[in-house]
C-alpha cells in the first residue's frame, strides 16, 4: 500500500481548513478524503491542498444513506443520482480520482432482488457522467444486507464492463461475513481503493455486531499480514484510507503509528 489517507471527519480539533491540512501533513498522511457534496469553500480546500501537498484521492458520497439508489420512491433514487453527479464534479475539482458509493440498502420495503435491479439501474445512469467528468465510481461493502458475497460483487461490476466502475474494499466491514483475503482474491483488480478498520470477532460474539468495531487497529482479529499478502498477490498499490473514530492530534498520531505497523507486516 503505497499511499495512506484518513477521513476528514476524523479530525476533531477546532481548526481552520488550512490548519487541518497542515495537521494531516504533520502526521505523515499522504492524503485526506472528504464527504461530497459539502458546504466547504472550494478555494480554501484547494489552497490548503496545494500549500501542504496533501492529496485528496477521493470523496465519500454524503447522500447515499439518506437517499439510497434502492429506495422504493423514484424521487429518492433520483436525488441520489443528482447528489452523486454533484459529488463527482466536486471530486474532479479537488483533483480526486474516485467517489465512494454505497450501491444500495436491502430493507423490508426493498427486497434483495429489487435492490439489485435498482442498483444496476442507478449505476447505469451514473456511469456516463463518470466517464464525462473523469471520476471512477468505487462501490463499498457496508452493513447494508446487500452484495454479501465477493463473487456477487464481482459479477455486478463485470456486468457493466466499464473501467470507471470498481470496488472500494473495506477490510473491517467484511469480517462479520467472511475473510478479507477471500474478498481480495475474488475482487482482484476491481479493487480501486481500500478502507482500513479493525474488527474483533470475540467482541462481536460476546456483545453484538457493532461492538466488534470497538477495538484499536492491530488489536482485533483482522490478519493484517495475510491481507497484505493478498493485496500483493493482486498487484494492489493504490491508496488505503483509515476509517476509525476520530479525535485530536495525539489520537490521530496514534492511529497513524498503528496504521504504519499494519501495512508493514
Amino acid at each position: 500500500m503505497a499511499r495512506l489517507s484518513l477521513k476528514w471527519s476524523m479530525i476533531e480539533e477546532e481548526l481552520s481548513i488550512a490548519d487541518k491540512f497542515r495537521l494531516v501533513a504533520d502526521l505523515g498522511f499522504d492524503g485526506v478524503e472528504l464527504d461530497a457534496p459539502n458546504d466547504l469553500p472550494l478555494k480554501e480546500i484547494l489552497a490548503a491542498r496545494d500549500a501542504t501537498g496533501v492529496a485528496i484521492p477521493g470523496v465519500v458520497n454524503s447522500a447515499h444513506w439518506k437517499t439510497p439508489l434502492t429506495d422504493p420512491d423514484p424521487a429518492v433514487r433520483q436525488a441520489c443520482i443528482a447528489a452523486s453527479i454533484e459529488a463527482m464534479k466536486l471530486a474532479k475539482a479537488y483533483g480526486a480520482e474516485t467517489m465512494l458509493l454505497v450501491p444500495g440498502v436491502v430493507t423490508d420495503k426493498a427486497s434483495y432482488a429489487t435492490a439489485y435491479d435498482r442498483a444496476v439501474e442507478g449505476i447505469d445512469h451514473l456511469l456516463p457522467h463518470a466517464e464525462e467528468i473523469g471520476i471512477s465510481i468505487a462501490l463499498e461493502n457496508v452493513w447494508n444486507d446487500f452484495l454479501l458475497s465477493p463473487l456477487e460483487a464481482a459479477h455486478l461490476i463485470d456486468g457493466f464492463d466499464n473501467p470507471r466502475l470498481g470496488w472500494y474494499f473495506d477490510v473491517g466491514n467484511v469480517m462479520r461475513y467472511g475473510r478479507p483475503s477471500h474478498w481480495i482474491e475474488a475482487l482482484g483488480p476491481r479493487i480501486l481503493r481500500l478502507d482500513i478498520k479493525e474488527y474483533s470477532l470475540k467482541r462481536m460474539n460476546a456483545e453484538g455486531p457493532w461492538k466488534g468495531f470497538d477495538v484499536d487497529l492491530g488489536e482485533g482479529d483482522v490478519n493484517w499480514a495475510e491481507v497484505n499478502r493478498s493485496l500483493s498477490a493482486i498487484g494492489y498499490n493504490g491508496w488505503a484510507s483509515v476509517e476509525v473514530p476520530g479525535g485530536d492530534r495525539q489520537h490521530l498520531a496514534d492511529v497513524k503509528a498503528r496504521l504504519d505497523r499494519l501495512v508493514s507486516l
